[in-house]
């Protein structure tokens, strides 16, 4: 397992969740063996699947000695992909949860342990600066910057990627950028046009995929659903985040060549 991404923004509502989980699915259904950890305090995944704040056991569990990894982890109706759900945890609880999650090796080890049964792992985060998303950096290979096309978060770009220079200068130096990712676009609206235009044209890593603002994402949340599950024919995003997920694979491919490591495709079977 050498393809650690985590989604990591300045503020929230940049649909970071939305693109971990679909991203997640994408990456299964072109026969990635893939995990998705839901590290944020409010277990933005299991909302985003409609699932209850008790209904799974999950990271919480197995940070305290109360699951087993194997118990943790969540096997979902789709064979190549996983969730380790976020667990039930108290509100009260949050600020010993991220601690432990920065100021010990727990994160590090429990990827160390799943190294060969996947081959993506995705780390959703709380917004901002904070304990949890510096912990993901510091055991990610890839980070991945939810951009929401409007100026407010235009200007707090630069705060991201300081962390992440920070990060890969101190804890981890094979932390890469693997791009920045326009959210919510609006081509049609001036203001959301200015911004995507600004980030394609003046920050290096921009992302050629983007994704747009739609009502498909609202039906799918209230669903509880990926976008690709939902009934009827398959929707234009749906196939936008297979896109994303081809896109971020060539990356990764050129990334890895450049500091000499080799990017490892899985076995596939084809009879």
């Amino acid at each position: 397992m050498k393809n650690i991404i985590t989604l990591v923004s300045s503020k929230g509502g940049t649909g970071k969740t939305t693109v971990a989980l679909n991203l997640a699915v994408a990456f299964a259904e072109r026969g990635r063996q893939t995990l998705l950890m839901d590290l944020d305090p409010q277990g933005a995944i299991g909302l985003s699947l409609a699932k209850g704040d008790t209904e799974w056991i999950g990271l919480a569990e197995y940070l305290v000695g109360q699951a087993s990894l194997d118990e943790a982890i969540l096997q979902t109706k789709l064979p190549s992909l996983s969730l380790l759900p976020r667990g039930r945890l108290d509100p009260m609880d949050v600020p010993m949860y991220e601690q432990a999650l920065h100021s010990s090796a727990a994160l590090s080890n429990l990827l160390a342990r799943l190294d060969g049964r996947y081959h993506v792992v995705i780390l959703d985060n709380p917004s901002g600066f904070g304990l949890v998303p510096r912990a993901s950096l510091s055991v990610a290979d890839f980070a991945v910057i939810p951009l929401q096309a409007e100026a407010l978060a235009l200007r707090s770009i630069l705060q991201i990627l300081r962390v992440i220079d920070g990060v890969r200068d101190r804890d981890n130096p094979r932390l890469r950028l693997l791009g920045i990712l326009p959210t919510m676009v609006q081509l049609r609206h001036q203001s959301s046009f200015n911004v995507i235009s600004q980030v394609w044209s003046g920050f290096g890593g921009c992302l050629e995929t983007y994704i747009p603002f739609a009502e498909v994402f609202t039906t799918a949340s209230a669903q509880g659903l990926p976008v690709a599950f939902l009934d009827g024919p398959l929707h234009p995003e749906a196939t936008r985040f297979d896109m994303l997920a081809a896109e971020l694979e060539q990356v990764m491919v050129r990334q890895k060549r450049e500091i000499g490591e080799l990017y490892e495709r899985p076995r596939r079977e084809l009879v």
